[in-house]
């Protein structure tokens, strides 16, 4: 059977079309290194808070179309695709099987979020909240991924479960990524440990107790920032263990 054609208000091609009337005169065609996978990405330069507005309109596309923004080499694109589907899934009234496809996709297409920004923008809502009452094995395996940036979706997944005071698995990946080597997994772990530290922070202090001395240095800081003084400087004095 073909499937429906999108309505032209909510197709990718208007989409696009109404994203570049955003876009900065003086950004237009613009290349610029995304430092952070050593690839240039091109950028409309259309601001984030355009990003999500526009995404709010478009809220009701449907997953074919969100599947071609995907496609995009522009980074604009993109993050309005992800934006797109953080807003349908976190939406109360939108339908279990829509919660399931935009999982299945965002699983299927994590190679069109190879930057934290991307990953950031909707992971909690399309990954962490479709498994908040499911089993959570596809995080472990993204855990285990040679690809930071899928590392990135298993531990900042997780957030979300942490909101609903849920805080094993938030624990339990970001102590498997503690001593990884990538800088934006250790900024992402460390802020989880922090996060759902607030509300066990026994259970932190005793991660912190068995890794502080190894653990790199920016992991660690992000997980002691809301610790008490003494304790920060505790865990930041702790020497490695030669």
């Amino acid at each position: 059977m073909k499937k429906p054609t999108a309505p032209a208000n909510l197709s990718a091609e208007q989409f696009i079309r109404r994203m570049k009337a955003h876009r900065a005169p003086s950004e237009v065609n613009k290349i610029q290194p995304a430092f952070e996978t050593g690839k240039n990405d091109l950028h409309l330069g259309v601001r984030h808070g355009q990003i999500v507005a526009l995404a709010k309109e478009f809220i009701d596309m449907p997953i074919d179309e969100i599947d071609g923004l995907l496609d995009s080499p522009v980074y604009d694109v993109r993050a309005g695709a992800l934006s797109i589907m953080g807003k349908q899934a976190a939406r109360k009234n939108t339908p279990a099987h829509i919660k399931k496809e935009l999982y299945d996709l965002y699983l299927r297409r994590t190679d069109r979020m190879d930057s934290w920004q991307l990953v950031d923008i909707s992971c909690h809502w399309v990954v962490g909240g479709y498994l908040l009452d499911k089993p959570r094995k596809d995080l472990y395996k993204l855990a285990r991924s040679p690809h930071w940036w899928e590392r990135r979706i298993a531990v900042y997944s997780t957030l979300l479960f942490i909101r609903k005071g849920d805080l094993d698995d938030a624990f339990k990946i970001a102590e498997m990524l503690i001593d990884d080597d990538e800088h934006f997994i250790n900024t992402a772990a460390g802020g989880v440990m922090r996060e759902a530290g607030k509300q066990d922070i026994p259970r932190l202090l005793s991660i912190l107790d068995r890794y502080a001395s190894t653990m790199p240095r920016i992991c660690l800081r992000f997980a002691i920032e809301h610790l008490d003084k003494v304790q920060r400087d505790r865990y930041l004095g702790m020497k490695k263990v030669k």
